[in-house]
């Protein structure tokens, strides 16, 4: 009974999202960081970094996954459940830890860092259990928290992720067109859900081939249902009337876009017309905000001023956009790059950006619902550019 604590298992050919020359650029930034902070070895743990830095997006199903960078090694670790898939689709080496002893995932970590040494982590990530065991098994000089570095790093993407994502943001219009022409009254949230889903898987498959293909998604709501961005599917069946509220949300190889829109079934009143058309205004005016030098708490500020002249600040419920690229409803979220009073990152060209205001209407007052419209822009020398192209408003958008 002689087992091992782990080994390499590695077969297959390796298929990844992006080049090895975007990869090695990624780690050199990396590095760079290391560098600078005196870290002799970082120890990765969340699903958007392992992305990020190796390709491989994890599925940890209570286990714990990593990634650890020196100065000159890049290794993925992953447990027997998986054996070859994370090897082939992570740049570097991986190593498979086994579960027949317990911490044989730390001593696989280990084996790459070397006792003694100072440890980069992810403050934002690793739990206060894992962060123990890093300290015992390690026996680390001095440990340094690099995750809000490395989010600053994943702010500014390459031109091979902003094709992807553009790739991504085609897709999520895809979804759109196709939940448009489910929508009809009597018809349940569901059904106009997996309509969108369906043709956004359809259409990865037919763009990425070799992709792997998981977690695409759709939220479509339908009146009081929208009063949250967030709200999941139910059967609630579709009224004349109704306010709704469709989101699509393709994922290629751990990189999420979306597409968010107001809509209503056959008629609009005036009341909600009007909430609908501010919003849009709203939505227009926040565009037009977002170019170089500007921050995102002025850009936020100036919205807020927009709404409050027209007594609707009060409605808002969250801020006005978030950057994109390796995040989902799972894991990610660039927290420093979020349109709120509280981010001072001044925006820079090769950023990623949404701009989605949201007016909630409580029920029982006149044009009850959540407003959203979501487009997703690119900053560039000088303004940005609009990939998102499915349209929003009243015009386009009161179906039936």
């Amino acid at each position: 009974m002689d087992r091992p604590q782990f080994y390499r298992f590695h077969q297959g050919e390796k298929t990844l999202p992006f080049s090895d020359a975007e990869y090695e650029a990624r780690l050199s930034g990396l590095r760079r960081i290391m560098a600078d902070q005196g870290v002799d070895a970082v120890v990765l743990t969340s699903m958007h970094n392992v992305a990020y830095y190796s390709g491989f997006l994890y599925c940890s199903f209570g286990r714990p996954y990593a990634q650890v960078v020196t100065a000159t090694d890049t290794v993925t670790f992953s447990a027997g459940i998986d054996a070859a898939q994370p090897w082939r689709r992570c740049y570097g080496d991986n190593i498979t830890y086994t579960d027949w002893q317990r911490n044989n995932y730390w001593r696989a970590v280990l084996s790459v860092t070397g006792a003694g040494k100072v440890i980069g982590y992810e403050g934002d990530h690793l739990t206060l259990t894992q962060m123990g065991l890093l300290n015992d098994m390690l026996s680390p000089s001095a440990t340094v928290d690099i995750a809000p570095l490395t989010m600053q790093q994943r702010f500014r993407k390459s031109e091979a992720e902003i094709a992807l994502i553009r790739a991504g943001a085609a897709v999520a219009d895809v979804g759109g067109y196709a939940i448009r022409d489910a929508i009809r009254e009597g018809t349940r949230e569901i059904d106009v859900a997996m309509a969108g889903r369906d043709a956004m898987e359809l259409e990865i498959a037919r763009r990425f081939p070799d992709a792997e293909y998981r977690d695409t998604w759709v939220w479509f709501q339908s009146g009081i249902n929208t009063d949250g961005a967030h709200n999941p599917v139910t059967a609630r069946a579709l009224q004349r009337g109704d306010i709704l509220s469709l989101n699509t949300f393709p994922m290629i190889s751990g990189y999420y876009t979306a597409l968010e829109r107001t809509l209503f079934v056959g008629e609009v009143d005036d009341a909600s017309l009007a909430i609908w058309q501010a919003n849009v205004d709203a939505h227009e005016y926040g565009m037009s905000l977002l170019k170089p030098g500007a921050s995102c708490a002025e850009v936020t500020e100036k919205i807020n001023a927009f709404f409050a002249e027209r007594d609707l600040l009060q409605y808002r419920t969250f801020g006005y956009g978030h950057s994109f690229g390796v995040l989902s409803h799972y894991y990610g979220r660039e927290a420093g790059l979020e349109l709120r009073e509280d981010i001072p990152t001044v925006l820079e060209p090769g950023m990623v950006i949404s701009m989605e205001p949201m007016l909630t209407i409580p029920e029982g007052e006149a044009g009850a619902g959540g407003y959203r419209e979501h487009d997703i822009l690119i900053i560039t020398e000088d303004g940005n550019e609009n990939i998102t192209g499915y349209p929003y408003g009243p015009d386009h958008n009161v179906i039936g």
